[in-house]
């Protein structure tokens, strides 16, 4: 079983910037792609990034584009999420996902994740 598990939440103003870590057991966390989600009170879970098990791919969300960026290493079994100039529609609880896969390719849908995080909350004040 793999566990994964978020850190770096908290509460900071519109502009300013958070970095969020995951970490997923297991010693194979190279062959995990992964993916960061959100959800917000009353709205369904989102895609927001994902990464492919070398990292060489990535894909964003629109909303997202140019503000967020994610990155993972691999020796730390850690994918990181840097979020710049926030904005209070950025708030929701962010959640880690990982699925393992034998091929470098990124997943956008929940549904393709097999383990995710407990989540950890992100309040992004006006």
């Amino acid at each position: 079983q793999v566990q994964v598990v978020e850190s770096g939440g908290g509460l900071v103003q519109a502009g300013g910037s958070l970095r969020l870590s995951c970490v997923a057991s297991g010693r194979t966390f190279s062959t995990y792609a992964m993916g960061w989600f959100r959800q917000a009170p009353g709205k369904e879970r989102e895609f927001v990034l994902a990464i492919s098990r070398s990292g060489g791919s990535t894909y964003y969300a629109d909303s997202v584009k140019g503000r967020f960026t994610i990155s993972r290493d691999n020796a730390k079994n850690t994918v990181y999420l840097q979020m710049n100039s926030l904005k209070p529609e950025d708030t929701a609880v962010y959640y880690c996902a990982a699925r393992p896969f034998r091929s470098d390719i990124i997943f956008l849908s929940p549904g393709e994740y097999t383990y995710w995080g407990q989540g950890t909350q992100v309040t992004v004040s006006s």
